[in-house]
């Protein structure tokens, strides 16, 4: 039987296990909500979803606490996602756990995130990890996405709910290539209704998407309750259907919550992702 969100510990008083303990990891299928967006079979997009831990540390074989931030990459492509409080109760559980070095470290995330995201099925893609060490934090980037802003629009916001309706584009006209941008998408926890917020990037080429109509549909999910992930592939899918763009890509950055921030990105052709670079608000 598949786990559910619900079954998860979000919203949940949970034990604080501070001993390396994989099972701590709550993997959710993807299908399910993919279905509601009119995903029967094989998706329209690649794509992956960037996570950035901020609080990774361990024990050396002599007790000493060491300390990293992890970038996982972990490919759309797989059956499942890891609901984020689970990841980061797993995390944890590295905290007072004795590791060789940062090869064992490694080889454990990258098992143990692959059997996850899997979840009983053949691994067909592994998850990226890279650790990022105390002395290059001073050489981290942080940078604003690139594309020409929405949020410079004046316009009367009335929808709080996602309205696909409110995507427009020149279908009679000659195809153009954009790069559009936004700082004002929130969406809501889908189990706790905690506010998650975040920056979007849209890159097309085709119809022209008529820029106030696609501003006002990114404030639409206001109050809209679902996972970072699924609200990215709910905007591709509204913006393919409705926009009928010939390329599409949608990468959105979501600020961290338990130390944790989660930046899907999907895209209509192969090509490498973005770098996982942070925004000033995360």
């Amino acid at each position: 039987m598949s786990n559910t969100p619900e079954q998860s510990q979000l919203g949940k008083a949970s034990s604080y296990v501070d001993q390396y303990d994989p099972s701590l990891l709550f993997p959710i299928p993807r299908q399910t909500k993919r279905e509601e967006i009119g995903i029967a079979g094989q998706a329209p997009f690649f794509g992956a979803d960037l996570w950035t831990a901020y609080e990774m540390s361990w024990l050396n074989l002599r007790g000493k606490p060491q300390v990293a931030l992890a970038r996982i990459t972990v490919p759309a492509e797989s059956t499942h996602i890891i609901e984020s409080k689970s990841f980061k109760l797993y995390l944890n559980s590295f905290n007072n756990t004795r590791l060789a070095d940062t090869h064992e470290l490694l080889a454990r995330l990258r098992h143990d995130l692959g059997a996850a995201i899997w979840h009983g099925g053949p691994m067909l893609a592994g998850v990226g990890v890279q650790l990022v060490l105390p002395e290059q934090f001073d050489h981290e980037p942080v940078h604003e996405l690139d594309g020409l802003s929405l949020d410079r629009l004046d316009l009367e916001c009335t929808h709080y709910q996602p309205a696909p309706e409110l995507l427009q584009a020149n279908l009679d006209e000659a195809p153009v290539t954009e790069t559009l941008t936004s700082n004002l998408l929130k969406s809501n926890c889908l189990v706790t209704g905690q506010p998650d917020w975040g920056s979007v990037r849209i890159r097309y080429s085709g119809p022209q998407i008529e820029q106030g109509g696609l501003l006002a549909y990114i404030v639409s999910f206001r109050n809209h309750n679902e996972f970072h992930e699924q609200c990215v592939e709910r905007i591709f899918m509204d913006i393919w259907r409705r926009c009928q763009p010939l390329r599409l890509e949608v990468y959105a950055r979501y600020t961290r919550r338990g130390g944790l921030d989660i930046n899907p990105w999907r895209t209509s052709h192969p090509q490498s992702p973005p770098a996982n670079v942070r925004t000033a608000r995360q």
